[in-house]
């Protein structure tokens, strides 16, 4: 197609030739093929200037935008590198996306053209997610064991205490599982390990753990925690930014110091987009040392 737009525009094999910088031979055998294969002749050799017959002039119009469709492919491709278009894939579930939230800003500060998509998915689905390449990179609770995968750890999470401000228990800093007898605790009624750690810390200390609600999302459990209903025991960053805004208080409790590291985790040899790398680097400059 190169040739046959060089031919037509030139209106001379030889001056296609010097254009293209290949011999006349090399450009009347490559108008050879290209008439073979379409089984018409696309320029009248009874004229000197290259004029192109019926089927030529037809040809033209779809070569050109051809060729100009071939240059577009480039410059999208080139702009993937450059990072000026592509999507991030990501990930998560209602806790772990809290994660990406001091993440998230560096990103698109450094790229702005970058579409970032976050899926919600249940924790223990993200590494087969991966694996499947449904998205590229996944935040978990947990470091997986299939050595697939690549983990990359984030900053260390702890359960937190909250409360509303005008609780008895708001004026403390640390409390102990006894002195949580009596509270009514909103829970999340999603099954983990770390829900199973808090009973038997209650068993453990005799003391009765009163659930008088369960909800779906960690949100609603805020929420009614920020309106007197009770109060519940959640990652410490799902709730910093009601801490911080002194909606909520959060507490410690001495004998529940349990702590869990995030993780991004990623196919291991996987041809991650350009998208995907930079926001891996992102993260490893904010402290994440790669596993």
């Amino acid at each position: 197609m190169e040739v046959f737009l060089a031919v037509a525009q030139e209106k001379s094999f030889s001056r296609a030739a010097e254009t293209l910088h290949r011999t006349q031979p090399a450009i009347s055998q490559a108008i050879r093929r290209l008439e073979s294969e379409l089984g018409e002749p696309l320029f009248d050799r009874s004229s000197k200037d290259g004029t192109l017959t019926a089927a030529g002039r037809v040809l033209l119009d779809f070569s050109q935008q051809m060729l100009n469709l071939r240059h577009h492919a480039h410059s999208a491709i080139r702009e993937l590198r450059d990072l000026n278009r592509g999507k991030l894939s990501l990930g998560a579930n209602e806790y772990t996306v809290m994660s990406l939230l001091p993440l998230i800003p560096i990103f698109r500060a450094r790229h702005p053209h970058i579409k970032i998509e976050v899926k919600r998915s249940l924790a223990s689905r993200i590494p087969s997610e991966i694996i499947g390449r449904g998205v590229e990179i996944g935040v978990v609770t947990f470091k997986p064991n299939d050595p697939s995968i690549k983990s990359l750890p984030l900053a260390p999470d702890e359960i937190a205490l909250i409360v509303a401000r005008d609780h008895p228990l708001a004026a403390k800093q640390i409390v102990s599982v006894r002195e949580l007898g009596a509270e009514a605790f909103i829970a999340h009624n999603v099954p983990s390990p770390y829900r199973e750690k808090v009973i038997r810390t209650f068993e453990k200390h005799r003391t009765p753990l009163n659930i008088s609600m369960e909800m779906p999302t960690i949100e609603a459990i805020k929420r009614l925690v920020e309106q007197g209903m009770g109060v519940a025991l959640v990652p410490r960053l799902a709730a910093q930014i009601e801490i911080d805004r002194k909606q909520l208080v959060g507490l410690v409790v001495k004998e529940m110091k349990l702590e869990r590291r995030l993780h991004l985790i990623y196919r291991r040899g996987a041809t991650l987009s350009h998208a995907a790398k930079a926001f891996l680097r992102v993260a490893r400059g904010a402290g994440g040392d790669e596993e």
